[in-house]
């Protein structure tokens, strides 16, 4: 099957601003408290869990797998872009990386107890977002658990270029009761629902509201 645009215009995006990406964002979670809450109620529900690994969807340079893995949890990446893995490969060389679409998993159905999209679905557009979470659903274990982060809007923004290099990114900005509308049908039980104002201040200073939404695999 020819694969879609939107594949196409984020992983040749990616691939050319990696280097400049992985050391903007690097201390963007440090200085985000409340993200990092987010991320250790995930942890403390999936560390004990046997169900199986967590995979970081989308991962980018590999910080939210990193820090999971600080967090005692068994984590690896995925993401679209070979420039993106190759960063991460060599920032965390002691963690899985494997390239990969979230449109289409090489990983085996229920092998999964949780996974992590940490704002890799905002460049997914709306037609095409029931088939992530299908896909979602379809690797994780009964019981496993789903963490999402996104911006919060109604209409995408385009952005044709990021600190002069010549990039094609759709962001997607979503209401967060569609997006637990579309996981519920997608087979996953909401279990957190939480929206964060944006920051207006420092060096990532945000345009949106910021959703965190925590989803369960039902139980066979």
């Amino acid at each position: 099957m020819t694969e879609t645009d939107f594949l196409s215009r984020t992983r040749t995006s990616y691939d050319t601003i990696a280097d400049y990406y992985a050391e903007w964002i690097e201390g963007e979670l440090a200085g985000r408290p409340g993200d990092r809450a987010v991320l250790a109620w995930f942890a403390e529900l999936v560390r004990g869990d046997d169900l199986g690994p967590v995979a970081d969807i989308g991962c980018g340079p590999g910080r939210i797998s990193a820090h999971l893995h600080g967090l005692g949890v068994r984590v690896f990446g995925v993401d679209l872009s070979p420039a993106m893995i190759e960063v991460a490969r060599r920032t965390y060389p002691d963690l899985r990386f494997d390239v990969g679409s979230m449109t289409s998993l090489e990983l085996a159905d229920g092998s999964l107890g949780g996974i992590v999209a940490w704002y890799s679905i905002i460049h997914v557009p709306d037609d095409a977002l029931p088939r992530v979470f299908a896909e979602f659903e379809r690797v994780l274990a009964p019981g496993g658990y789903l963490q999402l982060a996104f911006q919060v809007g109604d209409e995408p923004l385009h952005r044709d270029e990021a600190a002069g290099f010549d990039i094609s990114l759709d962001f997607h900005r979503r209401q967060p009761d569609r997006v637990a509308a579309l996981l519920t049908e997608a087979g996953f039980e909401l279990r957190a629902h939480l929206l964060r104002e944006r920051e207006t201040y420092g060096e990532f200073e945000e345009k949106t509201p910021q959703a965190f939404l925590l989803a369960r695999k039902r139980s066979a």
